[in-house]
């Protein structure tokens, strides 16, 4: 028998869950009241890194000078999650400059005078929506606006992310995510985009990129959410792609990207969006494993027996190693898509009950957000990492999505059951799944751009 071959990524693997082992043997060995302190979310040294970003930053920062809209959306989305806002001249600056960045013929550039891009006109939407002001929001041409997304529309059924760019389930996203929260979908956007999303599931249950490519968390979110809003949700095979990302979840407690990768801590909210996202979809799911089983199954007879049905016992199975289970109820059956009916399917679906238990280990996830990604103000990928917005954006969304992946649907709202650490210090804004953009913020968009 040979002898194990260890690589540079196994090397890696060890060296990342002993780095986290480490934090955690020292955090359980100290004094209960000295573990609350070190699991307090650090609001006051995270606002001030977060404005002082935005007030400037340094000469290092001149290689995203193309992404300067996600500079914005990250702090100002991360400032919103703390339940904080900027004042008055920090947001008029920064209304000004994303009115500068958008082009003439519609869309959002990286910066004044730079082409626009899906992506980057994603990040100047949501961050003029988490401002949330009238001036913010009227300050988006939304005529203009629809006319570059349907430039970018692709033969295939999905979007090019700029003009002559790449074609892939993120620009599926951006643009999608874009017209619905602005009320622009059409029957002409949504045309062909579930068949393009369709066709990037991949053997293991997640979604690439584009065909052919690896499955990938950020683009699962993507597609997922996509084609949620666009109510094409059940066409993915939903109970493979539970499969998939329940195992994204590592023994460090975060999520990996993709398969045999490292943790790293912006996964909190892609592939913790994608588990929530999961919850809500219940219906869909349970009505897919009963067909799957109506398939698979000689006798109905069979079946009968089992004391857990069949839905619940693959669902048993598949996040057996987080010790959750996922009850699936039988009430509706998600409609196919019906372009005429989803300008308001984000709304629909965030005020969907959720009925159905985490798929993943919120707690374990918020210990690692808290322990390995949390520094001195800010976020980090991982133990040995620096600090940046990118990160601290996403591990503060993916702790809103832990935190309010379990409510007590008794209260009103419903109030979060799996906060972990001091519960007032440590709870944070609720956000919309679909678009991470704080709840709150995404209610008044919706109200104003109702009116227009």
């Amino acid at each position: 028998m040979g002898s194990r071959r260890v690589t540079k990524t196994l090397e890696d693997q060890w060296m990342v869950e002993r780095q986290v082992r480490e934090i955690y043997d020292f955090f359980y060995s100290i004094p209960p009241n000295s573990q609350s302190v070190i699991l307090e979310l650090q609001r006051d040294k995270h606002f001030d890194y977060l404005t002082r970003g935005l007030r400037k930053l340094g000469p290092s920062f001149s290689v995203l000078d193309a992404n300067r809209p996600w500079l914005c959306y990250w702090i100002l989305h991360s400032i919103a999650l703390l339940g904080e806002s900027i004042d008055a001249k920090l947001e008029n600056d920064a209304i000004d400059f994303l009115s500068r960045c958008q082009d003439k013929d519609g869309g959002y550039g990286g910066g004044p005078g730079q082409m626009p891009h899906l992506a980057t006109t994603y990040a100047a939407v949501n961050s003029l929506i988490t401002l949330g002001s009238p001036k913010a929001l009227s300050s988006i041409n939304r005529e203009k606006l629809y006319t570059f997304l349907l430039r970018m529309k692709d033969t295939s059924g999905g979007f090019r992310m700029h003009y002559g760019g790449e074609v892939d389930v993120r620009a599926c996203y951006t643009a999608i995510s874009v017209a619905s929260i602005l009320k622009i979908v059409d029957d002409e956007l949504i045309n062909g985009v579930g068949n393009y999303i369709l066709s990037c599931q991949t053997y293991e249950g997640g979604i690439a990129g584009e065909p052919g490519s690896e499955a990938h968390g950020g683009y699962t979110f993507c597609g997922l959410a996509a084609m949620i809003l666009i109510n094409e949700a059940n066409r993915l095979d939903l109970p493979r792609l539970i499969d998939w990302v329940v195992f994204r979840q590592g023994v460090e407690g975060g999520f990996q990207g993709r398969t045999n990768k490292l943790v790293d801590g912006c996964y909190s909210f892609w592939q913790g969006a994608v588990a929530f996202l999961i919850q809500r979809l219940k219906s869909i799911v349970h009505e897919q494993l009963r067909l799957s089983n109506e398939l698979g199954t000689e006798s109905a007879d069979d079946s009968s027996e089992s004391e857990l049905s069949d839905e619940e016992e693959h669902l048993e199975r598949t996040s057996s190693h987080v010790q959750k289970t996922c009850p699936l109820g039988q009430e509706g059956q998600e409609n196919a898509s019906d372009p005429t009916k989803i300008a308001d399917t984000g709304y629909d679906f965030v005020n969907r009950r959720i009925a159905m238990r985490p798929v993943f280990d919120s707690f374990y996830l918020q210990q690692y957000v808290l322990l390995c990604s949390q520094i001195d103000g800010g976020f980090r990928d991982k133990p040995g990492k620096g600090r940046d917005h990118y990160h601290t954006c996403y591990c503060l969304s993916g702790l809103s999505i832990a935190q309010y992946s379990w409510t007590n649907e008794a209260d009103a709202p419903p109030l979060p059951k799996d906060v972990f650490g001091p519960y007032s210090q440590n709870l944070l804004e609720q956000i919309h799944p679909l678009y991470n953009i704080v709840l709150d913020r995404y209610y008044e968009a919706r109200r104003f751009f109702s009116c227009l």
